[in-house]
């Protein structure tokens, strides 16, 4: 028998490497069926969707958030923000050409995916090609939890005294 096939002295080394690579490589491909069959809220940003309970006209009941954080109810395009304190009821469109808003929870900012304006939890504007703050809606405190009016809409370039204190204070 030739020595190139009867010697062994490299058998070890290749086995231990080809076993690393397979098992690095079958990690590496549970990684990925893992983030592809994960459910896109898992990968979204962290916020709460919520609905708003219709009470007559245009005026839309929701509870006290508990904490600090984003709640978006799409159906009637609002944003309730629990932030320092204060709850902000907003527009789901950015003001400069109505796309709707993104929450970015590590830079607790929103962001418009359209031309990037940001904005503070607040609603103030930060940067980017808009030119004014998000438009507030008209916000109550009830007995019963917040009232949003979306007939009544604050813009912080027209509407400057209402849009400051369309906030409740918790």
């Amino acid at each position: 028998m030739p020595d190139h096939l009867d010697s062994c002295s490299g058998c070890a080394i290749a086995e231990s490497s080809r076993r690393q690579f397979l098992r690095d490589a079958g990690l590496a491909a549970a990684a990925a069926l893992a983030l592809v069959s994960a459910p896109s809220r898992l990968l979204a940003e962290p916020l709460r969707l919520i609905a708003g309970k219709a009470m007559g006209g245009k005026e839309h009941s929701y509870g006290v958030p508990a904490t600090d954080g984003v709640s978006i109810d799409k159906e009637n395009e609002v944003i309730l923000v629990r932030w320092q304190g204060a709850i902000y009821a907003f527009a789901l469109a950015c003001p400069h050409q109505n796309t709707a808003l993104r929450w970015e929870e590590g830079n607790k900012q929103f962001q418009c995916p359209k031309h990037h304006s940001k904005y503070r939890p607040d609603g103030t504007f930060i940067e980017g090609r808009a030119t004014r703050g998000m438009d507030r809606y008209a916000i109550t405190h009830t007995a019963n939890g917040l009232t949003v009016d979306i007939d009544k809409v604050f813009t912080q370039d027209a509407d400057e005294k209402d849009w400051n204190s369309a906030v409740i204070h918790v």
